[in-house]
C-alpha cells in the first residue's frame, strides 16, 4: 500500500529520561532521531544511549551532533577544517556502529538565522519563531569578510571529497538540510542550499553518490516560496530520484521576507496536498514536525505542542494513505 513505507518519528535529546522515551512510545510513535550533546557524542555514551533507546522500544534511524556538523571551520574553510571534518568522519563511525545509518549536514556556520521568538500574529498565543528578513540584513558580518558562492562551493566539494569515502565504507548516508532561511547571503555568509536548484548541483557534485541526499526540509521550502521550487514538484522529482532520506514537516504564514512558524494548519500552505504527495509518489523514509510554536508551560509546555503537532502529522498521512489507496 503506498504511504507504509513512511516512518513517522519524534525528536530525541541524548539527555532523554526514559519517561520522555515512554512518552514518544505512548504517541503510537516507533522511530526517533537523536541529537547528542558534546558530552554524550564518544563512543561509550552513545552506544550506552541507544541500547536505552532500543530498550524503550523506539528505533534510531538518524542522528547527529550540531556542534560538530554546523561547524564554521568546515563551511568557511577555516584554520583547522581539516581536524574538524576527521572529528565529523569520527563520530559517523560511531553513529555506524550504533547502527543508525544517517547523519546530517547543514551549511550554516552561524545555526539559524533567526530575528525573535515571541508571540506572533499566527501563533494562537504560542511562542513560535518570527522572520522579519530586512532586520537580519541589517546584522554585521560574523566573520569579519564576506564569504562568496564561489568560496561555499568549494568548501563543499572539499568536504564531500573527505567524507563520502568514508561514508561508502560505512553505508552510512549524510542528510544534506538547507540553508533557512534560503536566500543568497546573510551576515557576510554565502548561502549553500537556497533552492532545488542548489540541491541539483550539490548531488551533482558529489558525483550523485548514492551517500548524498536530503533532508527535506517543507518549511524552508515554503520560506522561499516560487525562489525555491513548487514543492508538490519536487517531491515528486527528489523522491522518484531515490534524493529523500528526511521530511521535515512545517508550516509557515508566508513566504519571505516576512514570517512566523505557525501550527500546521495554520500556515499558507495545504499540508494535506504535501503529506498526499509525499504517498503518491511512494516515499520511503522517515518524517517528523520542525520548530513547533511552544505552548504554556503548566499544560505541557513544549511537550504537549510536539504531541499535538505529531499527532495531527499522523492524520494527515492516515488520511492520504487511505485517500490514494482507495
Amino acid at each position: 500500500m503506498l504511504g507504509d513505507k513512511i516512518k513517522v518519528q519524534s525528536k530525541v535529546g541524548s539527555d532523554y529520561t526514559d519517561e520522555q522515551l515512554l512518552f514518544i512510545k505512548q504517541m503510537g510513535v516507533d522511530y526517533v532521531y537523536v541529537i547528542f550533546k558534546d558530552e554524550d557524542s564518544n563512543y561509550d555514551s552513545v552506544m550506552k544511549f541507544t541500547e536505552r533507546v532500543r530498550k524503550a522500544g523506539l528505533t534510531i534511524t538518524d542522528a547527529g551532533n550540531t556542534n560538530i556538523y554546523k561547524c564554521d571551520k568546515i563551511h568557511l574553510g577555516l584554520p583547522g577544517r581539516d581536524e574538524a571534518i576527521e572529528r565529523y568522519n569520527d563520530f559517523n563511525r560511531i553513529l555506524a556502529k550504533a547502527g543508525i545509518k544517517i547523519g546530517y549536514a547543514t551549511w550554516e556556520p552561524n545555526q539559524v538565522l533567526t530575528t525573535k521568538f515571541a508571540v506572533g500574529k499566527y501563533t494562537r498565543g504560542a511562542i513560535g519563531r518570527i522572520v522579519d528578513l530586512e532586520e537580519i540584513k541589517s546584522r554585521p558580518y560574523t566573520h569579519g569578510r564576506l564569504y562568496t558562492q564561489e568560496e561555499i562551493w568549494e568548501n563543499f566539494k572539499y568536504f564531500l571529497d573527505r567524507v563520502l569515502p568514508v561514508c561508502e565504507e560505512l553505508d552510512f548516508k549524510i542528510a544534506l538540510h538547507p540553508n533557512d532561511p534560503p536566500v543568497d547571503c546573510l551576515v557576510g555568509i554565502s548561502n549553500l542550499i537556497t533552492s532545488a536548484e542548489c540541491y541539483k548541483k550539490a548531488f551533482e557534485l558529489s558525483g550523485n553518490s548514492p551517500y548524498l541526499g536530503m533532508k527535506m526540509c517543507v518549511g524552508c521550502w515554503l520560506e522561499g516560496g516560487k525562489n525555491f521550487g513548487n514543492i508538490l514538484d519536487d517531491i515528486r522529482y527528489f523522491v522518484g530520484n531515490k534524493k529523500v532520506f528526511c521530511v521535515h514537516f512545517r508550516n509557515v504564514s508566508s513566504p519571505l521576507p516576512n514570517f512566523e512558524e505557525t501550527l500546521l494548519e495554520d500556515g499558507y500552505m495545504d499540508m494535506y496536498q504535501v503529506m498526499k504527495a509525499f504517498v503518491e509518489n511512494d516515499y520511503d523514509g522517515v518524517m517528523h514536525v520542525d520548530h513547533v510554536p511552544v505552548w504554556v508551560e503548566s499544560c505541557g509546555g513544549s511537550d504537549a505542542a510536539w504531541a499535538y503537532s505529531t499527532g495531527y502529522m499522523k492524520a494527515l498521512l492516515n488520511c492520504a494513505k487511505a485517500e490514494v489507496n482507495r
